[in-house]
């Protein structure tokens, strides 16, 4: 007698095989057959019509902070995400300064002592969903020197044993966030050392490179230069050309990424199927202007000769990478998310000019709220179809929090992709495409019981309407539910029941070795 049997649905096992019209038995959390006559099951569900296929793996998640949140939060459950990378772009909850940590009101900001110490209390707290974690290069560099760009002797040694453990407790990579401070500090040197310490765990590195603009090239060359040099799996996040002077630039990633693999190292990447990013709005400043934390950053722009010096560095093109984002953006492409001042939150930063340049604007805005956050529209759909088509690309939302004001990628990034993109433009085959949205992600972090549906794989799968998968949210309402997804399973037990949250917290923490 099996637990659960799935009938008659339109199976897909994850590897872009052709899918077949099968029966899926479950039994203690596992997949115990596919086929036909499998027995009787305690329980059934009817999938005729329905594409049967294993939970999806979003490569690229800023969900650490989510199961401290007082509620259970089936978000990602909505779209059939049911495992979630973690830890990325060099930050996570833990390692931190001792008067960081769990210095936040707000429950899904609160730092952690120690990596081991976030996952602990992350799985105690209830995922609602499972989730992998990285540990972050910014926040182990923070911890050790602070928001300083010279690093004292022996600095690196704490960094790498920092490192060393939060793989000890099962982080399953290591992250990089090289446009954000500390980490645009960083030499090449340093993110190598740290690699090999990752790697010696069987660990995956995870970069937001230097620039996704005008250093794009050379951003990519130090990415994959330091994968190859550590002899370490990479994982180059979010896929994109950004910047109007770099539109049309989408085969210098796809042809960088593949000579990457050619020159023998284990290279893919990740991309959300929308053509503007979110960030904090601080990341429009050059790093010059972070050094030593907020207020001395709030000093130097409200200095007129510095902040002239920091537009200069911010705007010459012959920087290339590690000078912010400034370059990429026009001021009407800058639409601010959040802002203190609620006549400012929401408006493009063009419609806050009030008569000064662009540049002063932003200093001023910032100045009156340094985490100010904004969603900037500044790629090219015909680059966003591109990447999207490449077999070396995974989908990951780089989705932040699910409450307050957000992206659409958080509420809706994989139904947009397999409804708009895949279903409506066939940009890809629907194998093809859950392909991308599963063990293409799994494998690369080492989770081999997840993101594949056949004997022996953990039982997280999903049930969806092929006809009716799709997201509707908008960047002034993204939290639309998404439509399609039917039912969805966590290690074997029902999560989402015809289309509906049961309410229960069934995640679990993935650790490295110990799944």
């Amino acid at each position: 007698m099996h637990d659960l049997i799935i009938l008659h649905g339109q199976v897909h096992d994850g590897f872009g095989s052709p899918p077949v019209i099968a029966d899926v038995a479950v039994a203690d959390g596992r997949i115990v057959a596919v086929g036909s006559d499998l027995g009787p099951g305690r329980r059934t569900i009817d999938a005729t019509g329905l594409v049967v296929a294993p939970g999806f793996v979003d490569a690229h998640s800023h969900s650490d902070g989510v199961p401290f949140l007082p509620d259970a939060q089936p978000f990602k459950l909505f779209q059939g995400v049911t495992t979630e990378i973690i830890g990325n772009c060099g930050f996570s909850l833990g390692p931190s300064n001792p008067k960081d940590a769990d210095e936040s009101s707000e429950p899904d900001e609160q730092r952690f002592l120690s990596f081991g110490d976030y996952l602990n209390a992350a799985a105690a707290a209830g995922p609602t969903n499972h989730l992998a974690g990285l540990v972050g290069h910014n926040s182990v560099r923070e911890t050790v020197v602070g928001v300083e760009r010279e690093l004292p002797e022996s600095a690196l040694d704490r960094m790498c044993e920092l490192l060393e453990e939060a793989f000890e407790a099962g982080a399953v990579g290591f992250s990089s966030g090289l446009e954000y401070v500390p980490g645009a500090y960083s030499e090449s040197a340093e993110l190598i050392a740290m690699a090999r310490v990752a790697r010696r765990y069987g660990g995956t590195y995870a970069t937001h490179s230097r620039s996704e603009s005008e250093g794009l090239a050379e951003a990519m060359d130090e990415a994959i230069d330091v994968a190859r040099s550590a002899g370490i799996r990479l994982q180059y996040s979010h896929c994109k050309a950004s910047g109007r002077a770099m539109h049309g630039s989408s085969q210098l990633i796809l042809d960088k990424l593949a000579a990457g693999r050619r020159s023998g190292v284990d290279v893919r990447g990740d991309q959300y199927p929308y053509r503007a990013f979110a960030t904090g709005l601080v990341a429009m400043l050059p790093p010059e202007a972070l050094e030593g934390g907020v207020e001395a950053m709030r000093a130097r722009l409200a200095d007129p000769a510095i902040r002239a010096s920091l537009q200069a560095i911010a705007e010459n093109p012959d920087n290339g990478t590690g000078v912010g984002l400034w370059r990429e953006v026009h001021p009407e492409d800058v639409q601010i998310l959040t802002h203190g001042n609620t006549e400012i939150a929401g408006r493009r930063l063009s419609e806050v000019l009030a008569g000064r340049k662009p540049w002063d604007a932003l200093c001023d805005v910032l100045m009156e709220d340094p985490d100010a956050g904004t969603v900037c529209h500044s790629m090219n759909e015909d680059d966003v179809l591109a990447i999207m088509a490449d077999p070396l690309v995974a989908i990951g939302s780089d989705n932040g929090s699910p409450i307050g004001p957000s992206h659409p990628r958080a509420f809706g990034t994989f139904p947009k992709f397999l409804g708009a993109y895949v279903r409506d433009r066939g940009v890809v085959t629907l194998a093809e495409a859950i392909r991308k949205v599963s063990s293409a992600t799994a494998g690369q972090f080492g989770l081999t019981d997840r993101g594949w549906l056949g004997r022996g794989a953990a039982a997280d799968v999903v049930v969806f309407d092929p006809e009716r998968i799709g997201h509707e949210g908008t960047y002034e309402e993204p939290d639309v539910r998404p439509t399609g997804m039917v039912h969805v399973l966590l290690n074997g037990e029902p999560v989402i029941v015809d289309g509906e949250f049961t309410g229960a917290r069934r995640g679990q923490i993935l650790r490295s070795g110990r799944r």
